[in-house]
């Protein structure tokens, strides 16, 4: 693939969780490598909308350069894909206030996305945080800043993406058209479920994870603590594979053999110990170049650090050129002249 004439950009993000694992893996950073053959593409470090959810920020620094390693390893190269912090590119806050200035908080509040996580914590309304509430105004600063074409999303960030697009036609009508209308760019793969069970999403949290950098016999112990077809009790049983854990990521890892491995296990020719063993080797298998390429920035974080500090130094420089269109079209910090003012 080459890249597209008119050089597209990508704005892609996470937030700094540390190590990261198949799930994040599946559902957004192997389509990230694949993309930046096609696209111009910009990699944010979400930090500051960690704190919508979590205000510790004792480990952030760390989680952030563990997670940087992981996308180093699984091919994110930062020479044609800037790595960057949110928190370092001041103009992130200056457009995330220009832009709440042009959505209500009623809207804000109809979003579904915001809904669903506020449920999904437990929040009461009462104590909803103005940075939770405005989580899409500040999502939409870090995509409008470096006027992304398109952003790499799962379905779920739907929602978030279409505030964006609002943001950017109000702009654009009442001021003059500076930005792009973003477009998602939904991921070929949803994340893969955790251990726990396949409608149970995979999360650090809930303690049901793979992660990239785990050894093949951190993953062998791992799969064989995971959740299978319940009607399948002893090997000759024979089992459902559409309904198992197991087989969910066979699909993904072991497609070479997926006809073999759901004759076995309807069957009941195959157990669910060994179905474990080989889904844990073909994973390990396909983990190996990660762990390997993991090395030399765990042996050596400054590489890490210059690869952030040259990332943000092109992202500072995306940013300051639209914050100039942005004042221009708001007729904004306009030229003073040589009288003085008293």
């Amino acid at each position: 693939m080459r890249k597209s004439e008119n050089h597209s950009i990508v704005l892609s993000g996470m937030r700094p969780t540390g190590a990261l694992h198949l799930g994040h893996y599946t559902g957004a950073l192997e389509n990230w490598v694949a993309l930046q053959d096609v696209y111009t593409n910009y990699h944010l470090i979400a930090d500051y909308h960690a704190l919508t959810t979590n205000t510790d920020t004792s480990r952030i620094f760390e989680n952030t350069i563990e997670m940087v390693i992981d996308w180093l390893a699984a091919g994110i190269d930062p020479a044609r894909s800037p790595i960057f912090r949110q928190s370092q590119v001041k103009q992130h806050t200056e457009l995330f206030l220009i832009f709440s200035m042009l959505v209500t908080k009623n809207r804000l509040e109809r979003n579904p996305t915001l809904k669903e996580q506020v449920r999904d914590l437990g929040i009461e309304s009462e104590n909803l945080a103005y940075g939770h509430l405005g989580y899409p105004v500040l999502q939409a600063s870090d995509i409008l800043l470096y006027r992304a074409h398109a952003v790499p999303v799962g379905e779920d960030q739907l929602a978030n993406i279409e505030i964006t697009r609002e943001i950017a036609r109000r702009f654009n009508r009442e001021y003059g058209e500076v930005f792009p209308e973003p477009k998602a760019l939904l991921t070929e793969f949803k994340r893969l479920p955790g251990l726990d069970g396949i409608d149970r999403k995979m999360s650090k949290s809930l303690g049901n994870t793979i992660l990239l950098s785990d050894t093949p016999e951190t993953i062998a112990a791992k799969l064989r603590k995971a959740v299978t077809d319940p009607l399948k009790v002893r090997r000759n049983d024979p089992g459902r594979p559409d309904v198992c854990l197991v087989f969910t990521y066979h699909r993904r890892f072991n497609a070479g053999e997926i006809d073999e491995i759901r004759a076995g296990c309807t069957s009941g020719a195959l157990g669910c110990v060994e179905c474990k063993q080989r889904c844990a080797a073909r994973i390990a298998d396909a983990l190996a170049p990660h762990r390997e390429h993991r090395v030399p920035y765990e042996k050596d974080r400054s590489l890490v650090l210059d690869i952030l500090a040259e990332g943000e130094k092109k992202a500072r420089r995306r940013a300051a050129t639209t914050m100039r269109a942005v004042h221009r079209a708001m007729r904004l910090g306009g030229r003073i002249g040589k009288t003085s003012v008293s």
